[in-house]
């Protein structure tokens, strides 16, 4: 029996229209999709009159749910991944996926589309020609801070993912680890309130001290 294939499907990082016709393709044809947020993928589904079996497939369970859709696409299903938002396998367990279907024999293929940290980047005004993206960083300090140290004379453009609660600390680790850098702190991209920040570390943490982060932000340095 010949394998199905892994599609890796990007999926819109907020705005529903950021969605390509080859996405809602491969979406409506898949046998099942994986979904980091199935509830988030539900509504996206919906907004476009797509009904299809979904699964859950996120950090707590990746593990023990790879096997099971490995199996099913050595059964000739064909499977679409996707993440809570934009690429599938960038900072999320979509990775695992991947990798065992890889190494399964399975055919990968990817369904491109929005990525937030090249949204964020395009828009930031820092050079693009080289960039280095570090994800998260660890969310213990002695280790965020030996992470920073690394970065510290990076001379291409650093990318990191930050959440909400913790940004004001990645702020002053930044400011006393690699001194009071010029930031670009991009947030709620492509949605209503989407907020591009730009100023000295020290001058955006004094923002925050008025008021409280929201989302998920996209720190460019």
């Amino acid at each position: 029996m010949t394998p199905g294939t892994l599609y890796i499907v990007s999926t819109p990082i907020g705005n529903l229209e950021d969605i390509t016709l080859r996405a809602q393709r491969v979406l409506s044809e898949a046998a099942i999709i994986a979904a980091e947020d199935t509830r988030r993928t539900g509504t996206l589904l919906a907004a476009y009159g797509i009904k299809k079996e979904l699964t859950s497939f996120h950090s707590h369970n990746a593990r023990q749910k790879t096997p099971q859709l490995v199996r099913r696409l050595l059964g000739g299903e064909d499977i679409a991944l996707v993440s809570d938002a934009g690429t599938p396998g960038i900072s999320d367990p979509g990775s695992v996926l991947i990798r065992e279907s890889i190494a399964s024999g399975i055919s990968v293929t990817a369904v491109p589309g929005p990525t937030a940290l090249i949204a964020a980047l395009v828009v930031s005004g820092k050079p693009t020609h080289r960039f280095v993206f570090e994800g998260f960083l660890s969310s213990k300090t002695a280790k965020r801070k030996k992470q920073l140290a690394e970065l510290r004379d990076e001379d291409r453009t650093v990318v990191v993912y930050e959440s909400p609660h913790r940004i004001t600390r990645f702020l002053e680790d930044l400011i006393e680890v690699a001194g009071d850098r010029d930031v670009v702190l991009a947030r709620e991209l492509t949605k209503k309130f989407e907020e591009v920040i730009r100023g000295r570390a020290s001058e955006v943490l004094k923002r925050f001290s008025g008021e409280k982060p929201r989302g998920e932000f996209i720190v460019i340095f």
